[in-house]
């Protein structure tokens, strides 16, 4: 045998001995009596400690929970961040207006000479007496909805070739105030007081209405030059043949005049 070998072990007994020694020492000292108050609170105080860590530890397996909940929760609100920041970048010019549709009761749903129920003639009033006529309500104009990213990304590329889809909306937004403008004149009543240049427009989309426009909003070349900065070009009309493709309009054709109505 090695002499490292035999130090090696002489080592080993010599530290279980001392750990022995050590052992009866306390052993002794817990029957002495002055000692062993001492001796049950330090073991009372080992316990109280025993228990403080316990919580420690569940405390801290909690903290680990929240902390990892919060860096997913951190990184979630991060993606939404820059989700919102790429739609705040790329919000497209032309929305759809939002369509609040009511029920509105008109005046030809009533008879007139039909008193209205609740209502009492006044004391005094005279047969012959005017009445006062109810405000007219305004007419609704159809306008023409914008082209979606959806809608316009199925355009065959032959047709729209270089044209974006805010040009082809830019149009129809220019469509749409010719037609709101036309039949706003048109909404008139006949015996308003409008300009001789508001009469002769007046006249002229009479005579351009036909059996196939009649309860259809429709415009012409001449609207689109009236009441637009629109040039009557070749690139209006491609655009005029998209809209037709994507059904935002129709053409009735007759008279040497090209009916662009809005469907």
């Amino acid at each position: 045998m090695a002499s490292s070998d035999l130090e090696q072990i002489c080592s080993y007994i010599n530290e279980k001995i001392s750990n022995i020694k050590t052992c009866l020492s306390l052993r002794n000292c817990g029957q002495e009596p002055t000692l062993k108050t001492i001796l049950n609170k330090i073991g009372d105080e080992i316990m109280v400690v025993n228990e403080l860590l316990n919580k420690l530890e569940l405390e801290i397996q909690y903290q680990e929970q929240t902390t990892n909940t919060l860096k997913e929760l951190c990184a979630s609100l991060e993606e939404d961040y820059k989700d919102v920041e790429h739609l705040k970048e790329n919000i497209p010019p032309h929305l759809p207006p939002v369509t609040v549709t009511q029920n509105f009761a008109t005046t030809s749903d009533l008879d007139p000479e039909e008193p209205v129920k609740g209502e009492e003639p006044v004391k005094g009033e005279e047969l012959g007496a005017t009445k006062k006529k109810p405000p007219k309500e305004q007419r609704n104009i159809k306008e023409m909805p914008f082209i979606t990213s959806e809608e316009f990304n199925g355009i065959p590329a032959y047709m729209k070739s270089r044209l974006t889809y805010c040009q082809i909306n830019d149009v129809i937004k220019e469509i749409n105030k010719a037609v709101v403008s036309k039949y706003k004149i048109l909404h008139q009543p006949k015996k308003s007081t409008m300009s001789s240049v508001a009469r002769n427009l007046y006249h002229r989309f009479l005579d351009e209405e036909t059996k196939d426009t009649k309860g259809h909003y429709f415009i012409v070349e001449a609207d689109i030059k009236e009441f637009t900065a629109l040039k009557a070009d070749k690139r209006l009309h491609v655009i005029l043949n998209i809209l037709r493709h994507c059904r935002r309009l129709s053409e009735v054709r007759g008279g040497g005049l090209t009916r662009y109505v809005i469907t």
